[in-house]
């Protein structure tokens, strides 16, 4: 009864926390890390794996931020290997960088890419690729 149980409620509970929070490929997604407004943006759209990217992250304000930032890109529960973009201040509050978001062998299409800014609270944001 346990391994019914735990088979029937693992799946719902892992799909529950794997739920996209962005809708990249509508536009630009924003989200609060305590006293920043974070938003990013990622081009062209809609949003492909292996596809050569163009991220856009806009920190306000960012004062205190480095010339660099670094965005680390996953999948919620895969672990797919070490796939980071690193981003470098253009203008203002503005950092671009190119990577790629490869395609996974599952057919699963839903990423999370974490600014990795102990400054910004590491904020993430989660959404699904087009194939």
């Amino acid at each position: 009864m346990a391994v019914l149980i735990a088979c029937t409620l693992i799946p719902l509970l892992l799909h529950a926390e794997e739920a996209a929070d962005c809708t990249i490929h509508a536009g630009s997604c924003t989200k609060q890390a305590g006293a920043y407004s974070v938003t990013l943006d990622i081009s062209p759209k809609p949003v492909r794996h292996m596809a050569d990217l163009a991220f856009s992250l806009t920190v306000t304000p960012c004062t205190e931020l480095p010339d660099t930032l670094v965005l680390d890109l996953s999948m919620p529960g895969m672990h797919m290997g070490l796939n980071r973009v690193f981003l470098s201040r253009t203008s203002g509050c503005t950092y671009r960088g190119k990577g790629i978001i490869v395609r996974c062998m599952s057919g699963r299409t839903l990423w999370r890419v974490t600014v990795l800014s102990p400054l910004l609270n590491n904020p993430s944001f989660t959404f699904n690729v087009r194939n």
